[in-house]
């Protein structure tokens, strides 16, 4: 990363008005993050959400990539899911029907229209989602604090989910914009602003832990006496070790690539003659960022909002399988994995193997080895000791997957270390670490987004620099 043309460029009209642009969206999603829904008067409902909110790990989780709007009742706190959910339903369909997958090589155009079948699509989701999260609220959170929602009428109701359905389609809105200005993913930008804007939070909440005496105070070998918690300057420093080796082993996981050095033909036409160059094509680790994590966070949150829309039906039939759906898929809590720990298991293993999975499948919409072979044997270009056409095709393919194989692996351990520092430090008898997973998947989340992001501000920096080296 070349640090000092980033901060040149940003002496040029073009870079300050893309930067601009993007840090004055972020900032109008943060303030609809603050606007509440229409429902009730917002003091009362905050005050009874929160309670909610910080009552399960679920409400925490949906709290953390919501970016603070499920606390505040946002019209925002759908959020993105509508969209991840219908990015992933159209990437199926290509794959799976061979028209859409000859729109998708078309070029700009046919992707163009796919995207435009995905924002469409996107409308009934959030519709749904929108109407299930009002549903949960009326018969769960609400339902025996009739001083709030006293007088709430259905067209109050349906005002509610019409401003919740809105602001998830304003906020795809938002994140096209950002990713309008090519420094960056919108939609992983806003998910990435959402989690940042949590940690003032938890870094207050962490003092207050901190400065917490009222037990004991820290010795240093009867020299000194330091006025913090012993136990949770431990378990602070603790986790900021592994916070930063995990950091490490981040960058380096995002950096890493396999360099193939594709030669050109010399050809002579005329007095002239071209090619007889060699250039490289670079193939990352991981190619498809943190897309994967992104996607199996969605994936995995479904299961345990089905099972609350179940479990606030009041149906008895279906209330065995809302609650297992709730305790399998959603974060477990450290003390589970002092008693069930079978049930604990669920969601980290299918956090784990999502992530593979997701991994190849993105990686296979990203890099395409079949265009990228034709369109080096249409340039004359070719890898050495290999032949152009179906065969440098097959070589790419094994490449890749070879690759995928062992990062996709690495980005699964990275995904649930955190539920393996939580059963560590549950047998420790170390209590007080019921967030910890959900900020491991913060903390993997902002890294790869923050790297991406710099990826393509460094190339931009690039292009509106590229006459200082002249």
């Amino acid at each position: 990363m070349n640090w000092k043309t980033i901060f040149r460029s940003l002496k040029n009209r073009d870079m300050q008005k893309r930067v601009g642009i993007v840090l004055g969206l972020i900032v109008a999603y943060r303030l609809l993050a603050h606007v509440p829904v229409p429902l009730a008067e917002p003091t009362k409902l905050k005050e009874v959400i929160d309670s909610v909110v910080s009552s399960t790990d679920f409400g925490g989780f949906l709290n953390l990539l919501s970016g603070g709007a499920l606390a505040s009742f946002s019209i925002v706190l759908v959020g993105l899911s509508p969209f991840i959910t219908a990015s992933i339903i159209t990437q199926l369909l290509t794959k799976a029907i061979p028209k859409l997958e000859e729109l998708h090589k078309d070029g700009e155009s046919g992707r163009r229209r796919i995207n435009q079948w995905t924002r469409l699509l996107s409308v009934p989701l959030a519709i749904v989602q929108s109407i299930a999260f009002i549903y949960i609220l009326r018969q769960t959170v609400l339902a025996g604090n009739t001083a709030v929602l006293d007088n709430a009428t259905p067209i109050e109701w349906t005002v509610a989910v019409l401003a919740m359905t809105a602001g998830a389609i304003l906020l795809m809105w938002l994140g096209e914009l950002v990713t309008e200005q090519g420094i960056g993913n919108g939609i992983s930008m806003l998910i990435f602003a959402g989690i940042i804007s949590q940690l003032p939070s938890t870094l207050a909440t962490l003092g207050n832990s901190l400065t917490d005496t009222s037990k004991d105070s820290l010795h240093v070998f009867n020299w000194f006496t330091l006025p913090v918690n012993p136990t949770a300057f431990w378990v602070s420093l603790i986790i900021a070790v592994a916070s930063l080796l995990v950091l490490y082993l981040l960058v380096k996981i995002n950096e890493a690539q396999r360099v193939i050095t594709i030669n050109y033909a010399k050809r002579v036409q005329g007095n002239s003659s071209y090619g007889g160059v060699k250039s490289i094509l670079p193939i990352k680790l991981i190619a498809a960022g943190v897309i994967p994590v992104i996607f199996a966070v969605a994936f995995l949150s479904l299961p345990a909002f089905v099972g609350q829309v179940l479990k606030a039906s009041g149906n008895a039939q279906y209330l065995e399988l809302a609650n297992n759906l709730i305790t399998w898929f959603q974060a477990p809590q450290p003390g589970q994995f002092t008693g069930d720990t079978l049930a604990a298991l669920v969601y980290p293993a299918s956090y784990f193997v999502l992530v593979i999975i997701f991994t190849y499948f993105y990686t296979g919409i990203v890099f395409n080895s079949n265009e990228i072979a034709e369109n080096l044997q249409k340039q004359g270009g070719f890898i050495e000791g290999v032949r152009p056409g179906l065969q440098t095709e097959k070589y790419l393919s094994r490449t890749v997957n070879r690759l995928i194989l062992f990062g996709s692996f690495v980005l699964g351990m990275i995904a649930v270390l955190p539920f393996i520092a939580e059963y560590a430090f549950a047998q420790a008898g170390i209590t007080g670490l019921q967030n910890l997973a959900i900020g491991g998947t913060g903390i993997l989340i902002v890294v790869s987004v923050a790297l991406e992001s710099l990826r393509q501000i460094n190339s931009r920096a690039l292009m509106v620099t590229y006459d200082d080296y002249k």
